[in-house]
């Protein structure tokens, strides 16, 4: 679990404890058949309903079961937590949908995620040493494709350039064309905490 994003942004347990039961919430009603909970977004901490981006990752011992989210902050935070929520249960493409049989045994993370900023660099060959393993989340983008990988992803593909080669194959493109071509990249940071067991 990561501290803070480098934003200084931070949860407390119990704004965390919410943004899981929210999730958890929409695990259950979605995977059974049933509308996302309605929020009273009155009734909720302020921070939590500030306006942020955030992902959502399903893991079934230990095993990934599905993570979809947004980078762009486009809506209040918890709100952002159930959308993300129903659509990696459901819509992940890599998955088939989440049973209701099956959600109970699922753990789930959130990652709520700073501002993507872009990264300047002058030759495709020093991107690698630009990029932070473990603390920089990147965005790729090449035209109207892009793909993302949060700051967790380091710990199975710890190597900045296979980093780079495995998210440039996630975009839809040949592995290597991050070392022909100058694309376009972002960074952000992450602040993720998780159910307890």
């Amino acid at each position: 679990m990561s501290d803070s994003d480098e934003s200084g942004t931070t949860y407390s347990a119990e704004e965390q404890g919410i943004l899981l039961g929210i999730a958890r919430q929409t695990l259950n009603a979605v995977t059974a058949g049933e509308r996302r909970p309605t929020l009273d977004l009155n009734m909720l901490p302020s921070h939590i309903v500030e306006q942020r981006a955030c992902f959502v990752t399903l893991r079934r011992d230990h095993q990934l079961r599905g993570c979809t989210g947004t980078v762009i902050a486009r809506q209040p935070l918890a709100i952002e937590v159930s959308v993300s929520t129903e659509r990696t249960a459901l819509d992940d493409p890599r998955f088939h949908p989440v049973t209701a049989e099956e959600a109970p045994l699922l753990l789930i993370e959130l990652s709520v995620l700073s501002v993507p900023m872009p990264l300047d660099y002058e030759r495709t060959e020093d991107l690698p040493q630009l990029l932070r393993p473990g603390i920089d989340g990147v965005l790729l983008q090449y035209g109207t494709q892009r793909a993302t990988y949060l700051p967790q992803v380091w710990e199975s593909i710890p190597d900045p350039e296979n980093f780079l080669t495995m998210l440039t194959r996630k975009m839809g493109q040949a592995g290597e064309l991050w070392r022909m071509v100058k694309l376009n990249v972002y960074t952000y940071q992450s602040f993720s905490f998780e159910e307890t067991r």
